[in-house]
């Protein structure tokens, strides 16, 4: 199984049409429809289900979908590696990013270090610490921002300079807005929003036995798409502080919860990894500019 015919694959997965994914890939329909025939039987799954004018993935290609995007991820860092070893200006790095106001810290990092190296080129990577860990795991990540105390059996870490707050936002016209702190109880039975791993772990801890009166009305992985449903008065978002703007501009308010839950930000990369010199770079811009945890 070769890269290049991953690509032609999921060029036709994203395209769903095959003149459309030979046009894209700059190769002939029949070279095309050779290579994927040829996957294929290789494989020995139907990969495609072809309508008259479309092209879909069957079950088997979705599990294959998945997989490819990994591999290819995976050979085109590894080319992009290669080719920044002898680039003494610049390089590739890949970062995944937990949600949080802090990472204005590490955006000053980046800025510091690109004004030394010019031809630095980063590409990031949102999401929860499930996902963006699993990808650091794989390779695709050179460091992780996280948002838990990081395995140290599997990372060093340099710990962020602050804390992140956890509180609740609701319309300014709601009656908790009234309130300077919320109490579990002051939420207890109301629809709420939260990420899955902050509700079975901080939310939790700090509801203690008020949490099963709790209701989890839906999770979301980025705050901004919680504040959306809570704008509309479907429920409350439960957050961390300066995520969502709650300015006198904005008609939704923040208020922190008590008692006070805050979560400490990590940066981590895997204990053995091998760096390629830019990001060897800049592991130590990092070290320098952030006071690392004893």
């Amino acid at each position: 199984m070769e890269i290049r015919t991953l690509r032609y694959f999921l060029a036709v997965a994203r395209e769903e049409n095959m003149t459309r994914a030979a046009e894209f890939l700059h190769v002939t329909q029949p070279t095309l429809s050779k290579q994927l025939k040829s996957l294929e039987n290789e494989l020995g799954k139907k990969l495609f289900t072809r309508h008259s004018f479309s092209i879909r993935l069957t079950d088997e290609g979705m599990l294959l979908r998945n997989r490819a995007e990994d591999l290819v991820s995976m050979a085109d860092k590894i080319e992009q590696e290669f080719v920044s070893l002898d680039d003494i200006t610049g390089g590739e790095l890949y970062l995944g990013l937990a949600e949080s106001y802090q990472i204005k810290y590490l955006a000053k990092a980046i800025k510091d270090f690109k004004r030394r190296y010019p031809n630095l080129h980063y590409h990031i990577t949102s999401g929860d610490t499930e996902q963006i860990a699993d990808k650091l795991d794989k390779g695709l990540l050179d460091f992780l921002v996280l948002a838990e105390y990081p395995d140290s059996r599997k990372y060093e870490h340099i710990e962020f300079p602050e804390s992140d707050r956890w509180g609740l936002v609701m319309p300014k016209n709601d009656p908790l807005a009234k309130k300077k702190a919320v109490r579990a109880k002051d939420i207890s039975g109301l629809p709420l929003f939260c990420s899955e791993q902050a509700w079975n772990h901080e939310i939790k801890e700090w509801a203690g036995a008020s949490f099963s009166e709790m209701k989890l009305e839906g999770s979301f992985r980025l705050s901004y798409n919680g504040s959306i449903f809570t704008k509309e008065g479907l429920g409350y978002l439960l957050t961390f502080d300066h995520l969502i703007d709650t300015s006198d501009k904005s008609d939704l308010a923040f208020r922190p919860l008590t008692p006070k839950v805050e979560t400490k930000l990590y940066i981590a990369w895997n204990r053995y990894q091998t760096f390629t010199p830019i990001a060897e770079r800049f592991l130590q811009q990092l070290q320098a500019s952030f006071k690392p945890s004893i």
